[in-house]
């Protein structure tokens, strides 16, 4: 708005220059005398100024004459492409200029007169691996991804311009959803640049939802060896795909490669939860229960986990509840105070029936961090303890409305996930799970939630707030049930 309203106030005040200019001319008495040959010629003011624009043009021809006589005599000395320089040299600054002119068209979002700046250079400069860019981009800008595709097909025709067009048709089927010829197309400027790190990401995400594990390491390795990517994040990620190579391994019927792979995974990223816990099942089916403790306990002390709690409990399956409690201290024993270890002794004291631990192990979490795993927990407590099912069944309501709880989360659109999986369901992104509490939206209580304590009896009980219901198992606590089972 600004620099619209300074051109303006600049064009009037040349205009009233130029307009007082020209009355003082015709106003004025004086004028220019001129001799030529004894005859005297005068000229008024403004005819002067006239003189003077037709002898700057006059000039002007002279030059260009002048410049087209030498490039002829060059011609006749024998220089067979004098002529045409000449005339080359008019024609490539008409096509640069056009050139740079569709360039800002371009960068000023003017798709319409970037083509047919390109066009017009095209005409003029004969290289269609400058202008043919311009026009792909700016067709592209248009939403004209047919004469787009045609542009980046003529790029890819050339070696110096093949990658700007193979990259460019890639990144179009990415947008048409189209993965596999993406996937083919990302696969083929790899090798063209394997530098480019934009490629290598796409590269990777694409393997990555095909579960191509194995050449998604090859990308990965790539990304290492160029640079582009600091060491401890690829030896996490590189562990992820292990896992889930051992994963497809294990699917295939290849139970020792899948427990070698694990067990590989873990050792590379011995926080990679999924890992450690298939690399442990994978030392329980070699008769090596006490690496699968040690693994176990490694995994726990980095972040405790239900699915660890889960591996920890099939080493030995057959215990009674007295003695996996006994078992378990050696996991327990680690990080104390840590909210899951709190709940896992809850759930083991539950399945010993000695409630008044099970109650003491849940402590405060009922105020601090209360979800619906701590509510359906305190319910089984109450129940153990002989409450009125009304006291009970006031818990089990207020976990109607609770928060979920740790769930893994994916990092890029917080989507929610039963299990861990190396590419997130909804977005499609490569490693981003996180267990983690879920983001609460407002909007999720249901309708007349508040009130569901007072209706199935609720009184004495104030426990705060969830999304998911506990399974009615909590409600009987067995003891021979696994005391990792409602995690």
């Amino acid at each position: 708005m600004l620099w619209s309203l300074i051109k303006i106030v600049i064009f009037v005040v040349l205009v009233a220059a130029l307009t007082l200019g020209a009355g003082y001319l015709m106003e004025s008495t004086g004028g220019v005398q001129i001799t030529v040959a004894g005859t005297e010629y005068t000229l008024g003011p403004l005819q002067s100024v006239l003189a003077a624009l037709a002898l700057l043009v006059i000039v002007w021809v002279l030059f260009k004459l002048v410049s087209l006589l030498i490039a002829v005599l060059h011609f006749l000395n024998g220089d067979e492409t004098a002529l045409s320089r000449h005339f080359d040299r008019n024609r490539e600054r008409k096509g640069y200029e056009a050139l740079s002119e569709g360039l800002m068209a371009l960068a000023s979002g003017e798709g319409r007169v970037a083509m047919a700046k390109a066009s017009k250079a095209e005409r003029y400069l004969h290289k269609p691996e400058l202008t043919d860019l311009i026009t792909a981009q700016a067709a592209e800008m248009n939403g004209d991804r047919t004469k787009a595709e045609q542009a980046y097909k003529r790029l890819v025709q050339r070696d110096a311009t093949r990658f700007v067009g193979v990259r460019g048709i890639m990144k179009q089927k990415l947008a048409q959803g189209d993965n596999d010829t993406a996937l083919k197309l990302a696969e083929r400027a790899f090798a063209l640049k394997p530098k480019h790190e934009e490629v290598q990401d796409i590269l990777l995400k694409l393997q990555a939802q095909r579960s191509d594990w194995a050449g998604a390491r090859k990308t990965l390795s790539a990304k290492l060896k160029h640079g582009n990517l600091p060491r401890d994040v690829h030896k996490r990620r590189d562990a992820v795909l292990a896992l889930s190579e051992a994963k497809d391994i294990l699917d295939s019927g290849k139970s020792i490669e899948a427990r070698e792979a694990a067990i590989a995974a873990n050792k590379a990223s011995p926080d990679l939860i999924p890992a450690a816990c298939m690399a442990a099942r994978g030392f329980v089916a070699e008769g090596r229960p006490k690496n699968a403790v040690r693994l176990l306990k490694k995994a726990w002390a980095v972040q405790p986990h239900p699915d660890l709690a889960a591996a920890f409990a099939e080493i030995v399956p057959n215990e009674t509840p007295s003695e996996r409690l006994r078992r378990f201290q050696q996991l327990t024993a680690i990080q104390p105070e840590h909210r899951e270890t709190r709940l896992l002794l809850a759930e083991l004291n539950l399945a010993a029936e000695d409630f008044p631990a099970a109650r003491r192990a849940v402590g405060d979490l009922v105020e601090k961090e209360p979800d619906t795993r701590v509510l359906a927990i305190m319910a089984a407590v109450e129940r153990g303890e002989g409450a009125p099912d009304a006291v009970v069944r006031g818990w089990l309501a207020k976990a109607l409305t609770a928060p979920r709880g740790p769930h893994w989360v994916c990092d890029n659109c917080n989507n929610i996930h039963s299990e861990w999986t190396p590419v997130c369901d909804n977005c499609g992104a490569f490693d981003t799970l996180s267990w983690k509490s879920p983001p609460q939206s407002d909007s999720s209580m249901p309708a007349g939630a508040e009130m569901l304590p007072l209706l199935v009896g609720g009184a004495g009980v104030t426990p705060p707030v969830t999304t998911d219901p506990m399974d009615a198992e909590v409600m009987e606590p067995d003891s021979t049930r696994n005391p990792s089972a409602t995690t």
